[in-house]
């Protein structure tokens, strides 16, 4: 497993590579811009000496005169005695040299060029002018070595100083990791202070608050599910126990027995029951999406659904009515569980008379928006909400404990997510509409 890139020494790191790649570039463009100069100056300096020569060659009218030139020349190089010059006439008489100034090993810049003799206009002078740049050179040595030294202490101190404000500016993370760090099962509600963290900071905040209360909920809801688990498997469990320590106790006939084993069979049953419908919601709570196939007419599906429900719905005194219709690729038996969950629902709590109504709706989108709604006792705002959550019921008069343990809505809303949709309930005036909502990938035509 690789270990984990440290945040301050990977900043640190490059906030020194980047300091020594800018101070680099800084000092080399001020040392090419001293040395362009120096050698433009050094230019200026031969073309302005040229000149001159040239203008005291000029002055010279007659050979006799080379005398008064030589006089001329030494006390124009008596105050540059970084300059030295050399008068050639033809291939090797030499007619005029400064004395030898410049040190072994000095740098000299040469300027050679040819100047006519007055009183010879077919003559040429040679002139060999030398300029001893070596107090440039060592100048540009140490303005290079002072350079150098600019740009290392500048990236070090650079690279000390951003290492610092590095780990003083990751102070407020090690400040949400100590109390990310205090956070308990008790206290993982508890959302972290984020008042004096950096606005970059702010969003990782609220969004790590908002998992906290996600988290905080999943928590309480597992808890709660955990007691209503227990609730409800302990009085199948303990009649179970009962009836069989009570078939034990003393001798029965084969009847008796019978009649015993038949009783826990029918809680074994609901106790089967309830174990796959948390499986069931265990696996959608996982992801587990919907097996689609193309249906046609879901109104052909759910009136099988309204036809196996005839019986109940006779001995509780109700009809079903189906309106709409609609088509796509679907579950069709979750389809057929959720409906089946939803008359159930309705039936034992719908007034005697009255009609259930079955409605299908399908929008444009193909969306499909199928809702159960019956006459009867009007559900309070406050439980609405809730209505859904696994073994949650309203109030005792509703629970039906003996044929209900408070799944069927919860299973209803698993279905509808695997479907891609949600659940609705309405519940006003006498009329509760109970729903669910589902993406049927295409739409009818």
């Amino acid at each position: 497993m690789r270990n984990p890139r440290s945040l301050s020494r990977w900043l640190s790191w490059w906030l020194a590579v980047l300091a020594s790649l800018g101070l680099g570039l800084v000092c080399s463009i001020v040392y090419v811009g001293a040395s362009l100069n120096l050698s433009n100056k050094q230019t200026d300096e031969l073309r302005h000496k040229r000149d001159i020569v040239r203008h005291l060659v000029g002055e010279i009218a007659t050979r006799d005169a080379l005398p008064s030139l030589r006089h001329k020349l030494d006390d124009f190089f008596v105050g540059h005695a970084n300059l030295e010059l050399r008068l050639i006439q033809g291939s090797d008489a030499l007619l005029y040299a400064t004395p030898a100034r410049s040190s072994p090993g000095a740098i000299l810049r040469r300027d050679e060029f040819e100047i006519s003799v007055p009183w010879s206009p077919t003559t040429m002078l040679r002139a060999e002018l030398m300029l001893d740049s070596s107090a440039d050179a060592l100048l540009l040595e140490q303005l290079a070595w002072t350079l150098l030294a600019s740009a290392l202490g500048g990236a070090a101190a650079i690279s000390v100083g951003g290492a610092w404000l590095v780990r003083r500016a990751l102070l407020p993370v090690r400040d949400l990791a100590r109390q990310a760090a205090a956070l308990s099962p008790e206290s993982v509600g508890q959302p972290l202070d984020g008042s004096a963290q950096a606005q970059e900071l702010q969003p990782l905040v609220t969004q790590f608050n908002a998992l906290l209360v996600r988290l905080n909920r999943a928590y309480q809801q597992l808890e709660g599910f955990n007691a209503d688990v227990a609730h409800e498997l302990r009085t199948p469990l303990a009649t179970l126990i009962g009836e069989t320590e009570l078939a034990l106790s003393r001798q029965r006939d084969v009847a008796e027995l019978r009649d015993v084993l038949g009783s826990n069979l029918e809680d074994l049953q609901l106790l089967a029951g309830l174990v796959n419908d948390m499986l069931f919601l265990s696996r959608a709570d996982r992801g587990e999406r919907a097996r689609r196939h193309r249906v046609d007419s879901l109104a052909e599906l759910v009136s099988e659904v309204i036809e196996f429900h005839e019986a109940s719905m006779q001995e509780a005194g109700v009809t079903a009515r189906l309106r709409g219709d609609g088509m796509g690729t679907v579950d069709a038996g979750l389809v057929r569980r959720a409906l089946s969950n939803l008359l159930a629902n309705a039936t034992r709590f719908a007034e005697r008379g009255s009609v259930i109504e079955v409605d299908i709706k399908q929008d444009a989108d193909g969306r499909i928006c199928l809702s159960v709604s019956n006459t009867g006792p009007v559900i309070p705002p406050e439980h609405l909400p809730r209505l859904f959550d696994r073994f949650y019921r309203v109030d005792g008069a509703r629970e039906h404990r003996d044929h209900n343990h408070g799944l069927g809505l919860a299973i209803v809303a698993a279905i509808a997510r695997m479907h891609g949709g949600a659940t609705f309930v309405r519940s006003a005036a006498g009329t509760t509409s109970v729903g669910l909502t589902m993406t049927v990938m295409d739409s009818c035509s």
